[in-house]
């Protein structure tokens, strides 16, 4: 903002900290500018009075607050140069009837948005406690670097990035409907079918009504304007092509997985994400007791000399440490940490447990939540303040036992991934900059999201040597008599894994869950009509429940009467289940159902009798399909390069990178790597530099130093620094 000096004057001495919206952002952890300018009434007075530089594509906003007796109120958020007819509006939002959109008077204003005319802006919708005023925005917003708008006055703009403006409606309950307009003199738009998804629990809520299933029977008693979030709300607003980070928000929402919180970076998982979570405890429980791998629990506390005993550890966590300090109204003696891993919990009682080799191996596994205090864009299940995980922590008596630990350690995370969430993995060596602070080495298993052409780290294992075991006293007599020092190893997996599974199989419809995890294998839907009730279906769907059942196939009868079929069958597609049964009169008549597999969209007669076998086997033809999928996506977008020419466009191009190199003890290559990419990239974007709040970066870093290596020619040079090459390792942009 320093080009826009010259139209700020004296009121820039305003004191902006009692200004509500300011103090959201703040508490919100939502960086801001917020800057005084001459009072501007009217958009085109803005545009006069506070000019931006053309260069540097940003927008003040232009805003207008309708009433409609019939469809509510709506505030419109467009650019400045967007044309916002009223008759055109009431097409694009799909209002139905008539309607009479007209601009509301001061004192709707003021009860609703609690400003006045003229100081309207995106940001006072956090006003409209009672969630009765529908958000629109222009999707031109999105596209701009900075949007400017009155923070509840006409003498001062809040200038956020596209992203920060949805993530602030997001904090306050609130989403966006998003529309095209067309700019002033162009032909109108046809818009998209407003999404605006309040709270559920706000009964004032007004969500849309899905079109009718002409072959569903009419519901005289059906309230539409009290059914709640989720119920009727099906179709996605956002293609995973077209805006991926706003398709995976709609997905894990309207799926339910996910509800948002009050607190930035924590969320609700909802029983069906809680459920998949569970699946995979159930399996991970079995494989490490077969490892003699106990399960334990730990406090979620540690003192400040605890967690500062080990220098590297501490500083690789410090800055997402979170303190406790207050207890009531009194300040705590000390200050304790909430664990953001439990290392310095566990060892001190490894300490007290290890005195001989007979104690050795000492294998513990705990489930439990952590807290990283993370502040860039925090992203459910990927990037999180709160998360659930699995935290295996072991004791040695050598550094080759502690070595196979981590590996089938490791080995069982490719195992998670792979054979339940048929996501692909590379496994392999983190390089010395990336590895766990204070340990030996870290193992590691990387996957890649299609569409977003992103790596992300989907587990990693440590060997820890013996670094720990100094710090902690961790010591034991050896056959011999001896002292000797234990080797350590620690191993986790998280909730991320969730996210990835949904980033990688998802699609326009929804969720698309690989059975093994799937909370429902199966949902059998009776096609039911006034000539055909539910009642004519109930013995036949209970034997086919009660068939599968048997199976051990998890699966679910659909007998509720207040929706219809078509409104059932969207309803377990966006959710994922993988077969849907439909039974209708003739299926009752010819002693068969009608198999419908959400993944690929085959459908099936198929006779009852066989119907358990056939389910089985599908689910598992499903389950290896959706993997062979992903695998071949993931080769797709994996290339050699060993010209550094060809390093950057090969990032462009979505793809991992696998190139020579002079060794993962060289971080000074890897950092200029980093920089190199990241200058290269922006330069081809036209960009000057990165928003430093994000966790994404257009920068490539080693993800790891496969296990599989290619072969090596002799003379091979370091794509880098042109040392003689030592091995292969990945590169990518990263989550």
């Amino acid at each position: 903002m320093d080009d826009m000096t010259d139209v700020k004057s004296a009121v820039d001495t305003i004191d902006f900290s009692t200004n509500p919206i300011i103090q959201k952002l703040n508490e919100l952890s939502i960086t801001h500018n917020t800057y005084a300018h001459t009072l501007s009434m009217t958009a085109d007075e803005l545009v006069a009075n506070v000019p931006l530089p053309p260069s540097s594509n940003e927008t003040h906003t232009k805003n207008l607050f309708f009433k409609d007796k019939k469809h509510g109120m709506f505030l419109v958020v467009t650019c400045t140069d967007a044309e916002c007819n009223t008759k055109e509006l009431g097409k694009m939002l799909k209002l139905e009837g008539k309607t009479n959109l007209r601009l509301a008077d001061e004192e709707l204003l003021l009860e609703k948005l609690g400003c006045k005319k003229g100081c309207v802006g995106p940001l006072s919708i956090m006003n409209n406690v009672e969630k009765d005023v529908t958000l629109v925005l222009d999707e031109g917003l999105m596209s701009k670097s900075k949007v400017h708008s009155h923070p509840l006055r006409n003498d001062a703009s809040t200038a956020l990035a596209p992203s920060d403006l949805l993530n602030f409606m997001k904090q306050v309950g609130v989403e966006p409907t998003m529309l095209t307009f067309p700019k002033k003199g162009d032909a109108p738009l046809s818009g998209k079918v407003p999404s605006s998804r309040p709270d559920g629990d706000k009964s004032s809520s007004k969500p849309k009504i899905p079109p009718k299933d002409k072959n569903a029977p009419k519901s005289k008693d059906m309230n539409k304007k009290q059914t709640k979030k989720g119920e009727t709300q099906l179709a996605l607003k956002w293609k995973k092509e077209e805006n991926f980070a706003m398709w995976y928000s709609d997905v894990i929402v309207l799926s339910e997985m996910i509800s948002y919180y009050d607190i930035s970076g924590c969320y609700i998982l909802r029983p069906w994400s809680y459920k998949i979570w569970e699946l995979i405890q159930d399996w991970f429980n079995i494989q490490i007791r077969k490892l003699d791998v106990d399960n334990a629990y730990f406090p979620m506390f540690v003192s400040k000399d605890r967690l500062e005993k080990e220098k590297d550890h501490v500083e690789g966590f410090a800055p997402e440490v979170a303190w406790v300090t207050k207890s009531g109204e009194g300040d705590l003696a000390a200050p304790i940490a909430v664990r953001p891993t439990s290392e310095t919990i566990m060892y001190p009682a490894f300490a007290d447990w290890i005195r001989s080799h007979r104690d050795l191996p000492l294998k513990l596994n705990q489930w439990s939540n952590v807290v990283r205090w993370e502040f860039k864009d925090p992203t459910p299940f990927l990037r999180t303040r709160e998360f659930l995980w699995q935290e295996g922590h072991t004791a040695h008596s050598s550094f080759d036992d502690a070595n196979v630990m981590v590996r089938q350690a490791l080995d069982l995370y490719r195992r998670v991934y792979e054979e339940l969430l048929a996501v692909p993995v590379i496994p392999g060596y983190k390089t010395e900059k990336e590895k766990f602070a204070g340990g030996h080495s870290t193992t590691t298993v990387e996957a890649y999201v299609p569409v977003a052409g992103r790596a992300i780290q989907g587990a990693t294992s440590h060997h820890l040597g013996q670094n720990f075991g100094k710090m902690f006293d961790i010591n034991y007599q050896d056959e011999n008599g001896d002292t000797q020092i234990a080797w350590q190893t620690s191993w986790g997996l998280t909730t991320r894994t969730i996210g990835v599974m949904i980033m990688v199989h998802g699609d326009d419809t929804g969720l698309v869950l690989p059975p093994r995890i799937a909370p429902l294998q199966a949902v059998i839907v009776p096609i039911v009509s006034k000539k055909h009730p539910l009642e004519s279906f109930s013995e036949y769907c209970g034997g086919i429940l009660k068939s599968l059942q048997d199976k051990d196939i998890r699966c679910k009868l659909d007998d509720r009467s207040i929706y219809n079929p078509g409104w059932k069958y969207a309803h377990w597609e966006q959710k994922g289940v993988p077969i849907r049964i439909e039974v209708g009169p003739r299926d009752l008549e010819n002693k068969q159902v009608r198999m419908v597999v959400r993944f690929g969209g085959e459908k099936i007669d198929v006779g009852v009798d066989d119907l358990a076998d056939t389910i089985a086997k599908k689910l598992e033809e499903v389950q290896n399909n959706m993997f062979t999928k992903a695998v071949q996506f993931r080769d797709d977008h994996l290339v050699k390069v060993t010209d550094w020419k060809d390093f950057v466009p090969n990032l462009e191009l979505h793809n991992l990178v696998l190139t020579p190199w002079c060794g993962g003890e060289h971080q000074d290559w890897e950092e200029w790597v980093k920089e190199k990419s990241r200058e290269e990239s922006l330069a081809n974007r036209g960009e000057a530099g990165e928003d430093d709040r994000t966790a994404t970066s257009v920068a490539a870093k080693t993800l790891c130093i496969p296990f599989n290596q290619p072969e090596l020619p002799e003379g091979t040079k370091c794509i880098a620094s042109g040392l003689p090459a030592t091995c292969w390792v990945l590169w990518g942009r990263s989550y």
